[in-house]
């Protein structure tokens, strides 16, 4: 049986792949071998002995301490994708709420009904064109980060909205659209864009990424749309393009204290992946990950260590992970066989300094075997899964 311990409310849709005959869900386990997580901050959490990995149900896992995990051998998932149409629809709402001064309109009607305004009907005829704004049609939108949310963005705006696309991601060889035109620099994407939308991961290349400097490139009254990570942002360099009317509105779903309530700042309270459609889909597929890694040794999407995705064998298999340049794989192999354990297929896969093995066995391993594995130097974590 494994334990697994839950950071927050994980929708049951995830639990129920975790069948009970082998897992146990428990919110308070004081050692559990896996952790399923959203937004809770595990960076000054202690990381017990026995935990095998970590699962986030979503695709930022700046709350989670990676670099301590890689150090333990816990691999990391997230889970890329899973929440990507949730935040594409909340976006395409924001590039309209913002064009068009939808939220000031609502504002100076409560205002007007507050201070007991007559006929508010004809009030709002007399006031509507200080609310007016530009049409999305034919206006250019730079998406900055073509992963699985940034893509569904831009194709929903080149393809439903009618705008130009500008595409920016030096990690992306592949071409996602062609009615998105990639761009080589973001200077070229900020000097062109009428409007501004991130959709990266928050790294230490990333952060502050919109600093003074590029805001000074970016087109008097641009609007700039934050549904990534608030960190990219520089706070003060953006409070002085409001103030300048360098950038006509910022929308951002990470409010803190320095930019909420700045005249030109839509803060919203971190909507991006609040549906239960995203809840369902992240959660599902964070427990299907951490699962296949517990019962199978099967890894995927993880963050840290190597992706190793292949068939699930009903027989017992070793696995074996450790530093790429001092584990021997062959030697796994020659141990298991003289041990008598009858090994067949190995799987192996690298990434940075790690390697990982998985090794199919006819029998399971004795304790010998095992005692004998755990010898090799340069093994981080080896365990048998029957």
């Amino acid at each position: 049986m494994y334990t697994v311990k839950t950071l927050n409310n994980i929708a049951q849709v995830g639990l129920s792949r975790l069948p009970a005959d082998r897992f146990v869900i428990d919110a308070d386990a004081s050692a559990p071998d896996a952790i399923l997580v959203r937004s809770a901050d595990m960076r000054g959490m202690a990381l017990n002995d026995e935990l095998l990995c970590i699962a986030r149900a979503g695709a930022g896992t700046n709350n989670i301490p990676v670099d301590r995990c890689s150090e333990k051998g816990v691999v990391v998932f997230n889970t890329p994708g899973a929440n990507a149409n949730a935040v594409k629809e909340l976006v395409l709402c924001a590039l309209m709420l913002s064009g068009r001064r939808v939220l000031e309109g609502i504002e100076w009607l409560r205002d007007e009904k507050k201070a007991g305004t007559m006929d508010l009907g004809m009030a709002a005829e007399g006031a509507k064109n200080a609310f007016a704004g530009p049409e999305l049609m034919g206006r250019t939108l730079g998406v900055i980060g073509l992963g699985a949310i940034g893509a569904m963005v831009a194709r929903a705006a080149s393809l439903g909205l009618g705008m130009k696309v500008l595409g920016y991601d030096p990690f992306l060889a592949r071409h996602i659209d062609a009615s998105v035109r990639r761009v080589k620099t973001l200077e070229r994407l900020l000097e062109d864009s009428d409007y501004v939308t991130l959709h990266l991961p928050l790294t230490d290349g990333t952060r502050g990424m919109i600093s003074f400097d590029q805001m000074s490139r970016m087109k008097t009254g641009v609007i700039v749309l934050n549904f990534a990570r608030g960190a990219l942002v520089n706070n003060k360099a953006m409070i002085e393009a409001l103030e300048t009317g360098r950038v006509a509105s910022y929308v951002t779903d990470f409010p803190d204290d320095e930019i909420t309530g700045v005249n030109g700042v839509v803060a919203l309270p971190h909507l991006g992946a609040c549906t239960p459609e995203a809840e369902d889909n992240c959660a599902a597929m964070a427990a299907s990950q951490l699962g296949d890694y517990l019962l199978h040794g099967i890894i995927r999407n993880s963050v840290n260590l190597p992706e190793c995705v292949f068939e699930k064998s009903p027989k017992p298999c070793i696995t074996v992970l450790g530093s790429a340049g001092s584990v021997d794989p062959g030697l796994i192999t020659e141990i298991a066989a003289s041990q008598g354990c009858g090994p067949g297929n190995l799987i192996q896969a690298s990434r940075d300094d790690w390697i990982y093995a998985v090794l199919e066995c006819k029998s399971a391993p004795s304790q010998e075997c095992m005692e004998r594995l755990r010898l090799v130097q340069g093994i981080s974590r080896i365990r048998v899964i029957t």
